[in-house]
């Protein structure tokens, strides 16, 4: 299923800014984007206008359409049938983050990709409900802190990624397809000077173990989200199962598959390799696992 990633932020945080670095860094990834106003976005030398309930293809395969609030269902559904590789929702003007991913969670053909909310460091005073929108949040990217003297406390559990420019590295947020070396135009971008600002980078670490996991522990180590960690994927082996396994801040999804031994991949910002690796460790099954002990994960499975 494609994932969705859903965009928030208040006014003026830097989130279309990101949206047009994912569009430009992720290589040959064909992501589709779902705005309410096609006249923010500017892509490969494009002022792309057009009206609502649009689509316009760019030249790098993606997919820009513009719904409004009432629309922004169907246009998922239809998106979701689409040959993409991720969808992304910038939730400004469209609805509430927390009823965007209900919406997400409910549709069809698509899996839940985490909620980034975006944070103007500069004009951290002036957003209201600021504590109950990073609650809901998956990831905080807290942007603009070239502007600011020391990094701001964020209310929040979720990681927080500090940088300029809205430059977060794709890999961070989805599977990034390796760049297509054809021959092509170059834009506008192409001939700017991006060596001053590199995107904000993400750690990952990769877990593989031969004996099966104690579902009990290994719910234990996801429920506490160890700090920094925003995505994990692969296989889990349980002695009474194996599942894919995909998380997203606190959303966990398991999906029974046939045997296969543990292999996952641990991705987010400032994560401690060797913690997570020995936590992970500490939930190998030493004893038998019962039927009672499965439901900590055959409640998540999907």
């Amino acid at each position: 299923m494609i994932p969705v990633v859903v965009l928030a932020g208040f006014l003026g945080s830097g989130k279309t800014t990101l949206l047009n670095h994912l569009l430009r860094t992720s290589g040959g990834t064909r992501i589709g984007v779902v705005v309410n106003d096609f006249g923010r976005i500017n892509i490969d030398a494009f002022a792309v206008s057009a009206q609502v309930d649009s689509m316009v293809t760019l030249s790098n395969g993606c997919l820009c359409c513009a719904v409004d609030g009432s629309e922004l269902d169907s246009m998922l559904e239809k998106l979701a049938t689409a040959d993409l590789d991720v969808i992304v929702i910038e939730a400004s003007g469209l609805a509430e983050p927390a009823a965007m991913v209900r919406m997400v969670l409910q549709a069809p053909g698509v899996s839940y990709g985490g909620l980034i909310y975006v944070v103007d460091a500069v004009e951290l005073g002036a957003v209201p409900h600021l504590e109950r929108d990073l609650a809901l949040a998956d990831l905080v990217v807290l942007n603009k802190v070239d502007r600011v003297s020391s990094l701001p406390s964020l209310p929040c559990s979720a990681p927080v990624l500090p940088v300029t420019y809205g430059q977060i590295d794709p890999a961070l947020l989805f599977e990034v397809r390796p760049p297509d070396t054809g021959p092509r135009q170059l834009s506008f971008d192409d001939l700017e000077d991006h060596s001053t600002h590199a995107h904000a980078s993400y750690d990952s670490v990769s877990f593989e173990c031969d004996e099966p996991l104690h579902p009990k522990l290994f719910m234990d180590f996801l429920s506490a989200r160890p700090e920094g960690l925003f995505r994990a994927k692969g296989f889990v082996r349980f002695p009474l199962g194996t599942f894919i396994l995909h998380t997203v801040g606190a959303y966990v999804s398991f999906t029974p598959v046939d045997e296969a031994p543990t292999q996952l991949v641990l991705i987010g910002a400032g994560i401690d390799p060797e913690s997570l690796t020995d936590w992970l460790l500490a939930c190998v099954a030493d004893g038998p696992v019962t039927e009672q002990d499965m439901l900590w994960v055959l409640r998540y499975a999907r």
